[in-house]
């Protein structure tokens, strides 16, 4: 089973109750554009904490209408953070959403040992793109969290990004360890830990997923390159989630993928107790309420 645009993700969140998103620091055009549609087609149903005159003034500005969603006024983003934080920790919100809001001062709050989201995880950043040439959707992880993650990390990310495709119907995703050669090369550690991961799933140290690396990005996506390479594999062709080296190589690609190939994604930082919407303050506003719709999703699973 794949998915062939992110469509899947609105249809899928307006299934049943709307999930409750609590928006930190949304003073922002995109953002607020974002939650109004969110609102308005059943994806989720969102509490603002912020400045209650920052958000009405680009609100009145942009025509945005807010009148449905409750604002908790606190202009402070630290202390915004901490009472969104706490709303998803105690039930009484269901996932999380950064705004214009440092990623470091939301993911203190998020990693608080009193009231926080941790469940001893690692947190890791799942990105769902489309692009129109392949005619699918695919899985980036990580281009957002882990820096230079060791094997363990790494372990934990395709784990991570698993249990997501799960959520989404997903039974057995075939997942391609990222490098830029597909043979073992003592001066390039990445290939190692790909071929270390595929035989950890092999092995059944890694389940729910066929794993296979190291995979070249052309031959992880295309079946012709993979053919042409002579690659005989069940994820070369035909990955569904791709793990990057690091979080270089995998916020370059995102950034292609949006910016250079008139793509579309949406993305979710995964392992804490709850989803955390985690989109770039440039991202507009249809990225970031499919991302929106993905947290929404995996919150109701």
């Amino acid at each position: 089973m794949s998915f062939e645009t992110l469509d899947f993700l609105i249809e899928q969140s307006r299934s049943g109750k709307a999930m409750v998103l609590a928006v930190v620091a949304p003073h922002g055009e995109d953002i607020l554009e974002a939650v109004e549609e969110a609102k308005r087609k059943g994806v989720a149903s969102p509490t603002l904490y912020g400045d209650r005159a920052r958000i009405e003034k680009v609100a009145s500005e942009f025509s945005i209408d807010l009148s449905s969603c409750p604002i908790v006024q606190e202009p402070d983003e630290e202390k915004a953070a901490e009472l969104a934080v706490k709303a998803v920790s105690s039930g009484e919100a269901d996932l999380l959403m950064k705004g214009n809001i440092k990623t470091a001062t939301l993911l203190k709050a998020v990693l608080n040992k009193e009231w926080g989201l941790r469940s001893g995880s690692l947190l890791s950043h799942v990105f769902l793109f489309q692009i129109p040439k392949t005619g699918k959707v695919f899985c980036l992880t990580d281009g957002g969290m882990s820096m230079y993650p060791d094997l363990a990390a790494k372990t934990a990310i395709i784990e991570n990004a698993v249990e997501c495709y799960h959520r989404l119907g997903v039974e057995c995703p075939r997942v391609a360890v990222l490098a830029a050669v597909e043979t073992l090369n003592q001066d390039m550690p990445c290939t190692i830990d790909a071929a270390v991961l595929t035989q950890m799933n092999r092995r059944g140290q890694i389940k729910g997923c066929i794993v296979d690396g190291p995979l070249a990005l052309d031959n992880a996506v295309s079946e012709e390159a993979a053919r042409h390479k002579g690659i005989v594999s069940e994820v070369a062709g035909h990955a569904d989630i791709l793990l990057v080296p690091d979080i270089e190589a995998g916020n370059l690609m995102g950034k292609v993928m949006l910016y250079m190939s008139g793509g579309r994604g949406a993305g979710v930082v995964v392992g804490a107790r709850r989803p955390v919407v985690m989109t770039s303050r440039f991202d507009n506003a249809e990225t970031k309420l499919l991302s929106i719709a993905f947290g929404a999703v995996l919150a109701k699973a």
